[in-house]
C-alpha cells in the first residue's frame, strides 16, 4: 500500500496532525510501542499543555517565524479543541505561573487514541533511513519499507533517550540538504564549579529566587541537587545560557539591609532555610553572628545574596534535557505549511525545529500550532 501521507513520531505534533486530517490515507510511525510516551510523563504526569500569555518572546528561535506559527493556531484555539474533546486543562498557579495542567497526561492521550481510529499505526517500529524515488517517499523500518506521498517528520529531538528519542528527525533533515542550528540540552539542570559545591550540601532543598542571564530574567523555584541546580527558573536559564555568569537573587522580595538589626543572629533575621543561610555564609566566609556586630565590609560580602554570581560548569545532559535547543534551520521551511522549501511533500514539525520554548507548556503549544499549520496545507 502507498500512504497519502506518513507521520514519523507519534508525539504532540504528529497526533495533532494525524487527528485533523480526515478523507486520505495517513498512517504514523514510533518506536515506542504505545502512542504519546512523551505526552504521558510531561508535567508531572499532568500534561502542561499551554501557557495563559503566549508570545515569540518565549521562544528561542527566529522570532517572525515563531510568531506566524503561534498566530495560525493559538493558545485559545488550542484550549477551544481540548475542551471540546473533555480534556479540560486549568491553570495551577503553585508549579509555573500562567500554565495549564490537565488532570492526567492519560486524558490527553485518550483524546488522541479517540481521534486517531482512522490512522494506521506502526509501533514499535524504529525508522532507519528514508530515501525519495519516483515522487515516493520510501521510509526503511526495523520492520519493513513503507511508502508515502507524502512525509511529515514529527519525531521530536535527543532528550529523553529512555522514550525512544533520536537523532533521525537531524539525520533525515541532512539528508535533504537542511542546515541543522547546534543542537544542545535544554531546560536541564546546571552542574556547578568547586566554588558552588557548596550547592550540593544542600541537595533537595528549594528556594524562591530570581535568575538573570542574557538579557532574561525569572521568578519562581531553585532546586538544590546533588550535581548542581536546577527547578524551574535553572532550567529557563539554560535554554538562554550561552558561556558566562548567570546572577541570582536568593532574597528577591526582601534588603538585606533592612533585615540585619538588632541582636538576633544573622540566620535567624533572613527569612531563608537555616542551612541555606549556613552554607551561604560559610561561602562567603563570613560567621553567622549578632546583626548588631556586622562590619560595613561584612554588609557589602552580604550583598551577594542580591546578586550571586555562578558560571555553570556544564549541564546535566540529554537524559535529564526536557527538551532539545537547535535543530532544522527554520529559514528552509514554510511558514504557511511547514513544508521543507528542499524538498517538495517533505514536512517538519515540532521539536525537531530549531525553535525551543521555555518552561510553562510553550513547547507543547508551538508543537500543536505547526501541526495545524501543517494541517491546512497537506
Amino acid at each position: 500500500m502507498i500512504y497519502e501521507i506518513a507521520i514519523i513520531g507519534a508525539g504532540a505534533s504528529g497526533l495533532m496532525l494525524a487527528s485533523h486530517i480526515k478523507n486520505k490515507s495517513v498512517c504514523l510511525i514510533d518506536s515506542n510501542k504505545k502512542i504519546g510516551q512523551k505526552i504521558k510523563v510531561s508535567g508531572g504526569a499532568k500534561c502542561n499543555i499551554t501557557n495563559n500569555v503566549v508570545s515569540c518572546d518565549n521562544y528561542l528561535g527566529d522570532k517572525e517565524f515563531v510568531k506566524k506559527v503561534l498566530k495560525n493556531y493559538t493558545n485559545n484555539d488550542l484550549l477551544e479543541f481540548l475542551n471540546a474533546n473533555n480534556v479540560q486543562p486549568k491553570i495551577n498557579p503553585k508549579l509555573i505561573k500562567g500554565t495549564y495542567f490537565c488532570r492526567s497526561s492519560q486524558d490527553v492521550i485518550d483524546m488522541f487514541t479517540r481521534l486517531t481510529t482512522h490512522v494506521k499505526k506502526y509501533l514499535d517500529t524504529k525508522v532507519l533511513d528514508v530515501e525519495h524515488k519516483d515522487e515516493l517517499f520510501i521510509i526503511k523500518t526495523s520492520k519493513g519499507e513503507i511508502k508515502a506521498k507524502k512525509l511529515v517528520v514529527a519525531s521530536g529531538g535527543l532528550s529523553y533517550s529512555t522514550l525512544g528519542a533520536s537523532s533521525i528527525a537531524f539525520d533525515i533533515a541532512k539528508k535533504f540538504n537542511h542546515t541543522i542550528t547546534k543542537l544542545e540540552p535544554a531546560l536541564v539542570g546546571f552542574t556547578v564549579q568547586k566554588e558552588q559545591f557548596w550547592f550540593k550540601q544542600l541537595s533537595g532543598l528549594s528556594i524562591i529566587a530570581k535568575a538573570k542571564v542574557e538579557n532574561k530574567s525569572f521568578y519562581g523555584s531553585l532546586l538544590f541537587a546533588h550535581k548542581g541546580c536546577s527547578g524551574p527558573i535553572i532550567l529557563n536559564s539554560s535554554l538562554y545560557w550561552k558561556k558566562g555568569k548567570i546572577s541570582f537573587d536568593f532574597l528577591p522580595k526582601e534588603k538585606i539591609e533592612k533585615l540585619l538589626k538588632g541582636n538576633a543572629l544573622i540566620s535567624s533575621k533572613l527569612p531563608l532555610p537555616k542551612r541555606f543561610v549556613q552554607e551561604f555564609l560559610d561561602s562567603i566566609e563570613i560567621k553567622d553572628k549578632p546583626c548588631s556586630l556586622v562590619t560595613n565590609d561584612e554588609l557589602k560580602k552580604l550583598q551577594l545574596i542580591h546578586n550571586y554570581e555562578l558560571s555553570p560548569a556544564g549541564n546535566f545532559g540529554y537524559t535529564k534535557a526536557e527538551v532539545t535547543k537547535g535543530g532544522v534551520d527554520t529559514s528552509q521551511i514554510d511558514v504557511n505549511s511547514m513544508q521543507s522549501l528542499k524538498q517538495k511533500n517533505l514536512y517538519f514539525l515540532g521539536e525537531c525545529l530549531d525553535v525551543t520554548g521555555e518552561l510553562g507548556g510553550y513547547n507543547f503549544q508551538f508543537a500543536f500550532s505547526s501541526a495545524m499549520t501543517c494541517s491546512y496545507k497537506i
